[in-house]
């Protein structure tokens, strides 16, 4: 273990992260999934409750529960915001939800439907404290992070509070960072905004989201793959955007897909079945869960 965050210490490694999501926040549910089969948990909080006393009993039952088997104090934890990325002045108003979150010790988080690049740079800004300087003044400003968000923070990732202030900021953009900051373009606006908005300074990886990609294309029922061609040419755009910007793209793997997935770049993986991970992990030769 050189890392808390496993997903950055398995992308550090050039190994994918397979991930399962949930919205159970109980301490019962946490300390179940502590020995999850997969390398980071990703909370719902997008269209589940925003239950910030349920995800901190959560958390603690991943600390009872643990450590994991590769020696993480618990798997890496990220949530999906509840708030869309539609612009700045949206994400500004609703930053205290990036603040209790990263208070309660997760990992990272996603921004969803990711519309342009000025709500892109107040979720990196909401996540930073402001004493990060790296990237400031290269389309990012001071960050915004108050004095507080440190204490219990720190108690869930197991160091310092001197400690959390020096590793709780974004990676790569900071490569001793610990948090791992995500964004969906899953709509037609996000789509022609696309390659300006990967490139913000903190972003680390993307995604399209295939179900609200779907119904903004008018799909009343997400399509099973193989994709209909529109559908695949978005996925390759938004993918490609990701590349061009270098970031890590994020999508969903079968058994039956998993190694050619891989083999075009894919390191976030939603498997579809626990044997998919099975399969990819051999074949990257990676079988420590």
């Amino acid at each position: 273990m050189s890392r808390i965050n496993k997903i950055i210490e398995l992308l550090e490694s050039k190994q994918p992260a397979y991930y399962i999501g949930t919205g159970d926040f109980t301490y019962e549910n946490g300390k179940k999934l502590s020995q999850t089969y997969v390398d980071y948990i990703r909370l719902n909080t997008e269209h589940g409750p925003f239950d910030l006393a349920g995800i901190d009993a959560f958390m603690r039952g991943l600390i009872d529960g643990g450590p994991t088997k590769s020696g993480h104090r618990t798997p890496a934890v990220i949530a999906e915001l509840p708030i869309d990325g539609t612009d700045e002045v949206t994400v500004r108003c609703n930053a205290w939800m990036i603040k209790q979150l990263l208070a309660l010790g997760l990992h990272g988080l996603i921004l969803c439907h990711a519309e342009n690049p000025g709500a892109v740079r107040a979720f990196v800004e909401s996540a930073r404290f402001p004493f990060n300087s790296i990237g400031v003044g290269d389309n990012l400003e001071q960050g915004r992070r108050g004095h507080g968000g440190e204490d219990n923070a720190s108690n869930i990732w197991g160091i310092s509070k001197e400690a959390y202030l020096e590793k709780a900021d974004v990676w790569p953009l900071n490569p001793d960072g610990e948090l791992i900051l995500g964004i969906k373009m899953e709509n037609k606006r996000a789509l022609l905004n696309a390659e300006k908005t990967a490139l913000v300074p903190g972003i680390a990886f993307g995604e399209w989201g295939l179900s609200d990609m779907s119904m903004s294309f008018g799909y009343r029922k997400k399509p099973d793959f193989p994709l209909p061609i529109e559908l695949e040419e978005v996925r390759t755009k938004i993918w490609n955007a990701c590349k061009k910007a270098g970031l890590y793209f994020l999508g969903i793997v079968t058994p039956d897909t998993v190694t050619e997935m891989i083999d075009r770049g894919l390191m976030l993986c939603r498997p579809t079945e626990e044997w998919a991970v099975e399969i990819g992990r051999k074949y990257t030769g990676k079988n420590l869960s």
